[in-house]
This record gives C-alpha cells, structure tokens and sequence, in this order.
C-alpha cells in the first residue's frame, strides 16, 4: 500500500514536470511551416516561338523537340507562298535530371549547324509571396560544318581553324506570371561570333528580347515575341526578330503553329541575322512539336 503511494506521488510529479517541458520542446519547434510553392508553368514550353523561355524541363524529364520553318510568304504563287521550299528544320533534345539545370543540343539544318547550350533556374517565382519574379541563365554554342564556297576563288579556307565555325550567345531571362492567363519575360542577350561575315563587322551583338504569353481556354494561347538589335553591328542589312503564335496543349504534346520573319532556329542565326521584314512579306509559317518523357 505504502509502495503504491509513493509510485502514485512520483508518476503525478513526473507528468507535472514533463508538461513544462513539453512545452519548451515545441517552442524549439515551432508551428509547421506551409509547403513552399511556386508558379508553374509561366509558359508551357521551354521555347515560345523561336526564344528561349525561363522554363527547364521537370525533374528527370527529356524533351523531344522539332521546329519547322516553312519559306517566306513573298515567294509567291509559283512556290505556294513559301510552302514549296526554303525551309529549315532543328531536331533537339533537352533533359534536366532537378528540374534546375538543364542541358541540350540540337542539328539546325540552315548552314549545317550543330548547338548545345546549358540553361540554369536561378530563382522560381513565388505563389504568393517573393520572389517576385523568376530568373533562368542560358548559355549556348553553335558550331557550323559548313565548307567555305570560295575557297578556290580567294586561294585560302576561311574554315580553316575549327575556332572561326563558332559561335556563342548568353541571356539572363527574367519573367512573371501575374495570373492564370498573362506570363511575360525579358532578356537581355549578347551574340558573339568568332569570326564575322564582313572586316568591318564587329564579333559582339546586343539585344533585349521580350516573349509574352496570353492564355484564352484550358489549351489554348497565343502568344508574341520580339529582339531589339543595339547599334550598327554590320553593314549587312538585317532586320528585328518577330513571331506571334499559338500554343495548343494536347496531354503530353505542345503543338505551337506561328508566323516570324526568322528562317533560322538557332540563336545566332535568328538575334542577329534574320534578313526578311514583315512590310515586304518576308514573314513565314512555322510550326514547333514538343513531346516530353519522364526517364
């Protein structure tokens, strides 16, 4: 009986003391915090029309991707406005294994050119609260197997060097989503080209793109670009980059169908060298298939 006491007196005093300290543990502890959450999907692709947006592949997902270019619409009846010839297709493949950093390449078949390029989410847009807008860095290398045409006429190669066939260019993409239907980015770009068309050109071209995306129904959106060119960089007339487009979401297939007056689907061709406006009619139809596998 006596025993029964005492363990009855040690037992109250034991949870007396516990509650108290049970107490200071949870203070340690704190409140569960919310999961942290994101935008998703600021653009449904990783390309909009020819530019790159902020977005990467998921975690352990490889996008599949071809790009078309049909010939410009001013070639008029005899070539059916461009769809008859001169075209340019790009066969690519990105893959990111965090959903952070990304890696792809690609063939381009204007000049022959073969590309690979790292892109980078620096900072993801928050769903509510900071930060307020997202980052994605992109770099990129593009080299030519194109053969000099007038090699035997100037008695030199000027693809002599492995160098002189390459070519860079880096963009910081900044964007926000602001609602369900409005997504917009900027980005300023720098081309460099190791070796230039002309004497007088000069290897650097500066940009600042800007991509926007209006979503309308569940699947469907439409959707602009455009690349203001800086300073006098050649004596070769080119002109600024421009594509509206729509998006047209089917399951795990993006099927986007636009109009641009860029033939190429490389950064280095379509920045800095497309050479066909929209006043003359130089604009053609294009269109970008992606399909996307979890690996």
């Amino acid at each position: 009986m006596k025993f029964n006491r005492i363990f009855s007196l040690f037992a109250f005093l034991s949870f007396a003391v516990a509650l108290p300290a049970q107490d200071d543990l949870l203070s340690l502890v704190g409140e569960p915090e919310a999961p942290e959450t994101h935008a998703i999907a600021t653009f449904k692709g990783t390309r909009l029309i020819n530019f790159h947006t902020l977005e990467v592949p998921g975690k352990r997902t490889l996008d599949f991707r071809i790009a078309h270019r049909f010939g410009s619409f001013n070639s008029g009846w005899y070539d059916f406005y461009g769809l008859d010839g001169g075209a340019s297709i790009r066969l690519s493949f990105e893959y990111s294994y965090d959903g952070r950093l990304a890696v792809g390449i690609g063939r381009t078949s204007l000049d022959k050119m073969f590309d690979g390029f790292v892109k980078y989410r620096l900072l993801r847009q928050g769903d509510k609260s900071k930060p307020w807008v997202s980052v994605t860095l992109f770099s990129g290398m593009y080299y030519t197997i194109l053969k000099d045409p007038n090699k035997d006429a100037n008695g030199y190669d000027k693809y002599e060097h492995a160098s002189s066939r390459i070519s860079y260019c880096h963009q910081v993409i900044v964007g926000r989503k602001f609602n369900e239907h409005f997504s917009l980015q900027i980005a300023p770009v720098m081309v460099h080209y190791n070796q230039v068309q002309d004497f007088s050109d000069n290897n650097d071209v500066y940009l600042l793109t800007a991509a926007a995306r209006y979503k309308f129904t569940k699947r469907l959106a439409v959707t602009a670009e455009y690349g203001w060119r800086f300073w006098d960089y050649t004596r070769t007339k080119y002109y600024d980059s421009f594509g509206i487009g729509l998006d047209v979401e089917t399951g795990g297939h993006v099927f986007q169908v636009h109009i641009t007056n860029s033939l190429g689907l490389a950064e280095n061709q379509f920045y800095a060298r497309t050479n066909n406006k929209w006043a003359n009619g130089g604009i053609r139809l294009g269109f970008n298939i992606s399909r996307v596998f979890t690996l």
